[in-house]
């Protein structure tokens, strides 16, 4: 069954987080869809990672390779008992990202900052522009938890069953098929829609103005109202996998829905497909 209230392992918020900026045992880490934004600030301490070119693999279309990530970890000095708190812009789309890539390679303690680098700046907490170094910790993943990815072939075969939830989270605009992109965003696919079977509910539609999660009761609502309940098999998707990490993020680790799995392919790779279904 969904949870009741919020897990605070999975959540932090901004006073928690100026609290602990020297607390050996936390290491902050910004990601962002501006890439450059972190070196025009930062919580003191944080790293940042960059989701285009840390955490993708540059050669394949896929997520970073374990090496590279045990490889990223050890030289940001996280250790595997490390408290890491993710926080981004964009109401932490790309922190969420990298919170789930982290609980894919199975790290135990990962939070989001709720609310966010928009958060933490409006409320004219401290900023640095020094980066910090850390000693390599020879960091090593001890399992890949590949229940909370979803492939193209598993979306498939969800919307097969007679009993399934499909989230496209991306604006009504895209589902529609209208556009195939938010304006300014560059990777798209072939064909504008979505996939067969799918409810569209905006990822926005889980935040507040100021970038935190809405209530636990207002979120189950949201979900739960659109048919979207965990007794079923629930997949997440969005344009390239990173809004539907932070749907999944809600649906999986605040609301407590076991069988939920991210599609980070997304629509790039189902609106590319060559006889994939496609509906508008």
């Amino acid at each position: 069954m969904a949870q009741t209230s919020t897990r605070p392992a999975v959540l932090v918020d901004t006073e928690w987080a100026e609290a602990h900026l020297n607390d050996p045992n936390v290491r902050f880490v910004e990601v962002d869809v501006d890439t450059s934004a972190y070196e025009t600030g930062h919580l003191p301490g944080a790293v940042g990672w960059n989701w285009k070119t840390q955490l993708q693999d540059q050669l394949t279309r896929d997520i970073i390779k374990q090496a590279d990530y045990e490889e990223l970890l050890s030289r940001s000095g996280i250790r595997p008992e490390t408290t890491v708190v993710l926080y981004g812009d964009h109401n932490n789309w790309f922190a969420a990202w990298a919170y789930w890539l982290m609980k894919y390679y199975g790290h135990e303690d990962v939070r989001l900052m709720d609310g966010g680098r928009k958060k933490w700046v409006a409320e004219n907490r401290p900023l640095t522009t020094e980066v910090p170094t850390y000693e390599p910790t020879g960091y090593k993943v001890t399992r890949i938890n590949a229940h909370l990815r979803a492939y193209r072939d598993d979306v498939a075969e969800l919307i097969r069953q007679e009993r399934f939830a499909l989230v496209d989270v991306r604006s009504p605009e895209e589902f529609r098929g209208e556009i195939l992109a938010p304006p300014g965003l560059s990777e798209t696919a072939q064909r504008g829609g979505h996939i067969p079977g799918a409810t569209n509910i905006p990822w926005s539609k889980a935040v507040r103005e100021d970038g935190t999660f809405k209530s636990i009761e207002e979120l189950q609502a949201l979900y739960a109202g659109q048919g979207v309940t965990p007794d079923k098999p629930v997949i997440t998707y969005c344009r390239i996998g990173e809004r539907s990490s932070h749907s999944w993020f809600v649906l999986h680790e605040l609301l407590g829905y076991e069988n939920v799995r991210n599609y980070d392919g997304s629509w790039t790779e189902w609106g590319n497909l060559v006889g994939a279904p496609i509906e508008r």
